[in-house]
């Protein structure tokens, strides 16, 4: 047997971060070994070492690629819509999950003809559910509130609102109105997540029940762990929204999923304008606004550590209804919907006293941007991705590295290289919201891939360093969530095709009409 060693960065063997110590190789497999927590015979939490298989070099790139779309969609405007997404799992299942859909513009619109773009990630944990009904009604529910800022327009206006939108050909076409029925939408939905097993609990108590106090046994309920599961698990959502008609990208962000766009100037330079803050308790504003939501006493608890009651790291998130329940609710509900389905809720942080903690209300930020030629405000693409990729890579080396690929770059280019070939400068800075990054080895980029998410997925696990590559991605779970979370990436750009062109060869045809 060939043995070949790889050396740790530490030789002592850290819980909080553990390291690869050697593979060996032989003609049929390679393994590797790699130190992990387990739980021993005692009960007690230590470290072993395991012996997992090293993947080669083709099955990393099959399953880098197995989830990977890329989709050119031309519309009636003359803009051609460009799109790349992929996924990697860390979890399994992954927890992760994506949308996207156009909706025109009906014809009675006083703004058409021009569509809204939507593109969504969801970064999902304690499980999958809440992240994938998202995915599934999300943009509908901001469509919705959409169309009664269209068509019912003073409603929904502040008095300084509706004195700006005088000056404005239309309601959908000022920034806060949208910015608030996109809010509105957020939090509306969320409310329907965490309520919807408190109405069916409430509508199936008879009145000995109650008199009695008896708890009754909803677990064989149609809707008892479809409507628990979303509310009790969470996810983060990011969504971009582009109205076509008026030339305004809209971002909405709750949690720590990020945006960041690449724009090009006159001048033919390129920055980096990060449309997101991550939303977690070490960003002080995020800090200051929970502080300030709840009693003076309770200052020093409700952020610790950089997480919210010392648990949940993004402050705003859907579900996650044992931040948002009051205890009784909690106990309640556990009692009726999960014990007689073998399942117990996790218990409620021992220091809540004044729920909700945490809310899905999102953060929007509005850009103009130019969908035909490069203008003032240069906006030429977006990139959309969960936090396991910015856990790997900044808002800088992402811009770089879409840029470098839209712009033709193949090969293994070395970093300081890439500096050069595509210099970018920064417009917006990143408000981080962990405390630190990963710190990976490699010195080198990898321009091998033609779709751009596996691209920025290959190069935030490894790049130009194939071995390392190898290593990360051949982990398997649960021991691969100590190394990598799951990346999900959409890139979008555009640019302009022939006016009247609406053969769509995309998935993302027309949906719906407001």
């Amino acid at each position: 047997m060939l043995r070949r060693s790889w050396k740790p960065v530490t030789t002592a063997v850290a819980v909080a971060a553990p390291t690869y110590y050697w593979y060996s190789a032989t003609r049929q497999s390679e393994t590797f070994e790699l130190p992990v927590r387990v739980r021993k015979s005692d009960g007690k939490v230590g470290m072993t070492t395991k012996t997992l298989p090293l993947l080669s070099i083709d099955e990393v790139n099959r399953r880098l690629r197995e989830r990977a779309t890329t989709e050119t969609t031309p519309r009636p405007n003359g803009i051609v819509w460009n799109y790349a997404n992929a996924s990697l799992p860390s979890n399994d299942p992954i927890e992760d999950a994506h949308s996207k859909q156009i909706v025109q513009r009906d014809a009675s619109d006083p703004s058409a003809p021009g569509d809204y773009v939507f593109f969504t990630v969801m970064d999902g944990h304690s499980g999958p559910d809440t992240s994938r009904l998202l995915s599934q009604i999300l943009i509908n529910a901001v469509s919705l509130e959409l169309s009664k800022l269209i068509s019912n327009p003073a409603s929904s206006k502040s008095t300084l609102s509706r004195v700006t939108s005088l000056f404005a050909s239309s309601a959908d076409a000022n920034p806060v109105s949208v910015a608030n029925a996109i809010q509105l939408a957020f939090t509306n939905l969320d409310r329907e997540l965490i309520n919807a097993p408190i109405r069916i609990f409430a509508s199936n108590i008879d009145e000995k029940s109650r008199d009695s106090k008896i708890v009754p046994d909803l677990s064989q309920h149609p809707l008892a762990l479809k409507t628990m599961q979303p509310a009790v698990s969470g996810s983060c959502a990011l969504m971009t929204m582009f109205d076509t008609a008026h030339e305004d990208l809209y971002v909405a962000c709750t949690g720590d999923a990020r945006a960041v766009a690449g724009a090009s100037s006159s001048d033919g330079s390129w920055h980096v304008d990060v449309l997101t803050e991550d939303q977690t308790g070490r960003n002080p504003k995020e800090k200051a606004r929970i502080q300030s939501e709840h009693p003076a006493d309770e200052k020093d608890n409700v952020i610790r550590n950089g997480r919210v009651l010392g648990g949940l790291e993004p402050t705003r998130a859907f579900g996650d209804a044992r931040y948002k329940w009051p205890r009784e609710i909690h106990d309640l509900l556990n009692q009726a919907f999960m014990v007689g389905n073998n399942l117990q809720l996790r218990p409620q942080p021992s220091a809540l006293k004044t729920p909700p903690y945490v809310t899905a209300r999102p953060e929007v930020t509005h850009r103009k941007v130019s969908f035909k030629t490069p203008g003032e405000h240069g906006i030429r693409f977006l990139v959309m991705a969960t936090d396991g990729l910015w856990d790997e890579l900044t808002s800088e080396d992402v811009a770089g590295l879409v840029l470098g690929h839209l712009k033709g770059l193949k090969g293994v280019i070395s970093k300081s290289e890439l500096s050069s070939l595509v210099p970018t400068s920064t417009k917006t800075a990143t408000v981080q919201g962990k405390d630190q990054r990963r710190q990976r080895g490699s010195g080198s980029w990898a321009f091998i891939d033609d779709n751009i998410g596996v691209h920025l997925i290959r190069n935030a696990l490894g790049g130009g360093d194939e071995t390392e590559l190898r290593r990360l991605v051949s982990i398997p779970a649960p021991f691969s969530r100590s190394h990598r979370d799951d990346i999900t990436v959409t890139v979008v750009w555009w640019h302009e095709g022939q006016e009247g062109s609406a053969s769509s060869i995309s998935t993302s045809a027309p949906k719906a009409k407001l």
